[in-house]
């Protein structure tokens, strides 16, 4: 009698369950186990009210986690008996309104298998269709306007369903079953075509911006985050306009390469050589950029990747990117539609306006896209996938803190790579990649991001945490806020960070080593040793400052560090072609605009301009990554001293691999190769040291200089051997993309 009396469940799940198929899912869940009752959305959680028999009821609770779409993340927050209600079949119900401060917005996904098939299937109603997506692929957080997740708060709600559409989505057994996003030929966007007369062109759009490509030109092409400058990425002279007017002299650019083969990758091998870890990086469901080593001779501009041995590769995500690789079958160059250093584009007249003079036509579409995301960008190290910018496909970036805030806060990041992170109760969303804040558009979309969020989230911060160097533009905002503001040293940020993601409560050491960052005592501190967790960091080793001449020029100026090092040991200094170096050393005498800096990517710089005489670089980290890029072989390390100062802080003295790089170079590859070798080597010996003094076991490597592979794998396997466990970035960028993270630590800390 007990098995088949009619009893109910009540359940509440958060996580990743909108914009996902869930509700769906939890549909066609009961109606195959015969229960009643109804699933509905309240902001950011899903409500369920299940009736049936007891072990109908037991099986649903199980499958609904077991058995949950691929990217959903449900979490069962509660689950408990309730009184049977009468109801007809189970149903769907209207979203409820709710706390948004509950919600949990899902990134953009990729088009999906079937998805693709129906795009190429020229009986379908979608054939060659560029918006065609369903419950488990297509956009979601650049056109989400507000939650709960639902047509008539997205992009989408000015695109009516046409019938059969309509019906598709309220039909519980097809896949696009509440697909909000959902679109056809007849009622969705559409493509326009701009050709290089200014002419706007809808009909056969997809095939004109083909043809462009094929001609050689550069087209913008507008899609899911924004915009693209794309090309032939074999063509030497498009290639070369977009460095020339973008402009973009020497940074990579990304390249498009067509899925081709049982596993996509075909084509991709024709240019590169993949690791299994970079293959299956490359098919993941983020569609990230992925660094893969260039084959020798490869079928790409020289143009592409000029000093480097690796490229950055991605696979089509969109199906518009299908469709066009699909008929081009050749790689494209696809660079962020945007001026260097700033967001990417996302609106129409703008990307006209401030890049008509790079891109020779236009495919646009009237899909509007609400906030930028720009591609995520990911590198292979020791054996596992380090984020170096989050974006498309992996954020918002949602994690769980490991104590709860006493109340809401936003973590504004630094000047470079900045993301922001909003953080409530034990939840924090970090932004995707914004960009560097020197630039006005920066600024607006940092602006933009810092409020809109908090609207998004239902979410309103009582506090700001932001970097301690007063001149960033995050910095000054916080000031402006109106609310009570902590800062956060740059380095404490980077190294609490790091254990977010490995236990904050278990102290560690941690190297953070990076270009710059304002340290306490007024210097730019970046070749640090900090023992302790968030909230408690204490310096405990360090490198031998020097003062590049110049400040800040010495960011794009390697000579001026190399200068600095020969200057501060009495050596002779080469002079630059063309530079009078008397008035600047007289000033740098004086201790004019010279601040000291502890950094080790200064140190690179210095080590670049002098083993390949390196003098100006066009973006940041442009010299250390030429300098990996020329390393070969192991490497023979200098041993550098180690003596503590009158703080007790041990310090490093760079010297006596400066004596030897100054001896005639026979081979700037091995010097290359020695110098991130003497670099591993007195990492473990500050790290030895350290741990006599403390007994920790546990070093992490944190800060941008560790997105250096041959550099973090060499220290790496030094500590390993000397029996440290060693801690690298998982999910959040080790560079400054993940300050804003690291701020949000140091705030539950220091609290």
């Amino acid at each position: 009698m007990a098995d088949t009396e009619c009893r109910a469940l009540r359940l509440v799940l958060t996580g990743r369950v909108q914009g996902v198929g869930f509700r769906p899912f939890v549909y066609n869940l009961a109606r195959r186990l015969e229960l009643a009752g109804w699933v509905r959305n309240v902001a950011g959680r899903v409500e369920i009210l299940v009736q049936g028999t007891p072990v109908s009821l037991n099986r649903f609770q199980r499958e609904l986690l077991d058995n949950a779409p691929p990217l959903a993340r449900p979490v069962l927050e509660w689950a408990t008996p309730a009184f049977p209600e009468a109801t007809d079949p189970f149903v769907i119900l209207d979203s409820a309104e709710g706390s948004p401060g509950q919600a949990h917005l899902p990134p953009d996904l990729f088009a999906c298998d079937e998805c693709l098939a129906e795009m190429r299937d020229a009986d379908a109603r979608r054939y060659r269709y560029p918006f065609i997506n369903c419950t488990q692929c297509g956009p979601r957080y650049t056109l989400v306007e507000a939650l709960p997740y639902d047509r008539s708060r997205t992009a989408m709600a000015g695109f009516p369903l046409c019938p059969a559409c309509l019906q598709e989505y309220r039909d519980p057994m097809d896949r696009r079953f509440h697909a909000q996003p959902l679109a056809c030929p007849l009622c969705g966007p559409h493509l326009t075509f701009v050709d290089t007369s200014g002419i706007r062109h809808r009909e056969g759009a997809l095939e004109r911006a083909t043809a462009a490509l094929t001609a050689g030109r550069v087209v913008g092409i507008k899609g899911i985050g924004g915009y693209h400058l794309m090309c032939l990425a074999h063509d030497d002279a498009a290639v070369a306009r977009i460095r020339r007017l973008k402009p973009r002299p020497h940074k990579p650019l990304a390249v498009m390469v067509p899925w081709q083969g049982a596993d996509g990758l075909e084509g991709v091998r024709l240019l590169a050589l993949p690791s299994p870890e970079e293959a299956s990086l490359l098919t993941d469901a983020m569609r990230p950029i992925v660094l893969v080593r260039q084959r020798a001779h490869a079928p790409l501009s020289a143009g592409i990747a000029p000093g480097l041995d690796e490229v950055g590769i991605l696979l089509p995500y969109s199906p518009l990117h299908h469709l066009l690789l699909d008929a081009l079958g050749l790689p494209l160059v696809a660079t962020s539609g945007n001026v260097s250093g700033e967001p990417v584009l996302i609106d129409p007249d703008q990307a006209e306006a401030r890049l008509g003079h790079v891109a020779e036509a236009w495919l646009h579409h009237d899909r509007p896209i609400l906030r930028p995301a720009d591609d995520p960008l990911y590198r292979v190290m020791a054996n596992s996938p380090r984020p170096l910018r989050l974006g498309r496909g992996n954020a918002p970036l949602e994690l769980t803190l490991p104590r709860p805030l006493p109340r809401p806060l936003l973590a504004v990041g630094g000047q470079m790579k900045n993301t922001v992170a909003l953080a409530w109760e034990r939840r924090v969303v970090i932004s995707p990649h914004i960009g560097d804040l020197d630039t006005p558009r920066g600024i607006d979309v940092f602006t933009q991001v810092g409020e809109k969020w908090q609207e998004l989230y239902g979410v309103t911060a009582e506090q700001v945490v932001c970097d301690t160097h007063p001149g960033y533009h995050a910095t000054r905002w916080a000031r402006r806020s109106g609310l009570p503001v902590m800062t956060v040293g740059h380095h404490a940020a980077h190294a609490s960070a790091l254990l977010g993601e490995h236990g904050p409560d278990n102290p560690a050491l941690v190297f953070t080593w990076d270009g710059v960052g304002l340290g306490p005592d007024g210097t730019l501190w970046g070749g640090e040793a900090l023992a302790g967790y968030p909230g408690h960091w204490q310096r405990r080793a360090t490198f031998r400052s020097f003062r590049p001449p110049g400040g800040d020029r010495a960011a794009h100026e390697p000579w001026r560090s190399l200068l600095a090092l020969l200057w501060e040991t009495g050596h002779e200094s080469p002079v630059p072609a063309g530079m009078d170096l008397e008035l600047l050393r007289r000033a740098w005498t004086k201790g004019v605009n010279a601040p000291a800096t502890h950094a080790v990517g200064r140190l690179f710089d210095a080590a670049a301009a002098r083993i390949l005489g390196i003098e100006r670089t066009s973006f940041e980290g442009q010299a250390p990554m030429m300098l990996e890029a020329a390393a070969r072989g192991r490497g023979r390390a200098t041993l550098l001293p180690l003596t503590p100062d009158l703080n007790g802080v041990w310090v490093t003295d760079w010297l006596p691999w400066l004596e030897t790089v100054m001896e005639p170079l026979h081979d700037p590859n091995a010097a290359a190769a020695d110098f991130h070798a003497t670099l591993a080597y007195a990492l473990r010996a500050q790290a030895r040291i350290l741990r006599d003094e403390t007994g920790w076991q546990r070093v992490g490597l944190a800060g941008g200089v560790f997105q250096n592979r041959r550099l973090t794998e060499q220290s790496q396997t030094l500590l390993e051997e000397d029996g440290f466990t060693v801690l690298l970035s998982r999910q959040v960028p080790c560079n400054d993309g993940g300050l804003a993270f690291g701020q949000v630590l140091e705030a539950i800390y220091a609290s």
